[in-house]
């Protein structure tokens, strides 16, 4: 059974990009794309939102702090 957040991940990529004030170059795509998606159910052209949330996850390893750790557990819990 798929576990789907409360909040759209738009509104969680909203939330990085406040936060996360110089994003990695590596992550910036993936968050661009992420600002897009409503659900992790969606699809982003070629891509799942599943995928694109996971790709964002291992390139937003410089991303650090109590939001960070926040939304990362909030994101993990949503592709599992």
């Amino acid at each position: 059974m798929e576990l789907k957040s409360a909040r759209p991940v738009s509104v969680i990529a909203a939330e990085i990009r406040s936060d996360w004030k110089k994003v990695s170059f590596s992550a910036m795509p993936y968050l661009e794309s992420m600002e897009e998606i409503n659900s992790i159910s969606d699809r982003y052209g070629a891509e799942d939102a599943k995928t694109i949330v996971l790709y964002f996850l291992s390139n937003a390893t410089s991303w650090q702090g109590p939001v960070a750790r926040r939304i990362k557990a909030e994101l993990k819990n949503m592709t599992s």
